[in-house]
């Protein structure tokens, strides 16, 4: 489904030449759950956000069913990050002015999809545990609770891969262990899931791990 390969990031400080990725190649298949763990400045998240398209590669290539997604014009671009993965992002990016609802209805709007989107947003927010808080707005929710919204909302397109930056990094041991465990019953369910963490106790329920350093990405043995 999907395979990096042999990828190298390259960033100019002023007269300094920084490599964020060193040869980094990793292959991500149906139903998968994948941790990715380092230190903060390792790497990790310029890989995820290479790997959404939205950071070009020095070199190497990133394949999605065996095309170089960097071959793809804007349009096809903008469609495979709406349609065929879906991100969670490190830090808090629920809308303060919309319901728990609306924010999980929302990517089906953007991406202009069929359907009935109210009847799939109450589903996922059943499968979260939090249907009982659809219409409430995030400013009366607690920081597991947001997390779960953030998570409906990147399903609610139906994405063949989920990429997780940092998902339990602000949330307590209880709701760290329920998180990764609804990640391990989405993959369970045949979806994809690419997790980068710094937190080494959330890969107990991944299927491989890696570990990022000075922007090599290696088995942890």
């Amino acid at each position: 489904m999907l395979e990096i390969k042999n990828v190298y990031k390259e960033y100019v400080q002023g007269d300094q030449h920084v490599n964020a990725l060193v040869d980094c190649s990793l292959s991500v298949t149906k139903g998968s759950f994948i941790g990715i763990t380092g230190r903060s400045g390792s790497g990790k998240s310029t890989l995820l956000n290479i790997i959404a398209g939205l950071t070009i590669p020095t070199s190497g290539e990133v394949l999605w069913d065996g095309q170089n997604i960097f071959r793809l014009s804007d349009k096809e671009l903008s469609l495979y990050r709406n349609m065929k993965i879906a991100c969670i992002p490190q830090h808090q990016s629920v809308l303060s002015h919309l319901t728990v609802l609306d924010n999980v209805r929302l990517p089906h709007y953007l991406s202009q999809r069929s359907g009935d989107s109210t009847k799939e947003a109450l589903r996922l927010l059943e499968y979260m545990g939090i249907e009982n808080l659809a219409s409430r707005k995030p400013k009366r929710l607690s920081g597991g609770q947001l997390k779960r919204v953030a998570i409906a909302r990147a399903l609610i397109n139906k994405p063949r891969l989920l990429l997780a930056d940092e998902p339990t990094g602000d949330l307590d041991a209880q709701t760290t262990d329920e998180i990764i465990k609804i990640f391990r019953n989405m993959a369970d369910d045949g979806m994809a899931i690419l997790m980068v963490t710094h937190d080494m106790q959330t890969t107990s329920y991944t299927d491989a791990e890696y570990i990022m350093k000075e922007g090599r990405l290696d088995k942890p043995y």
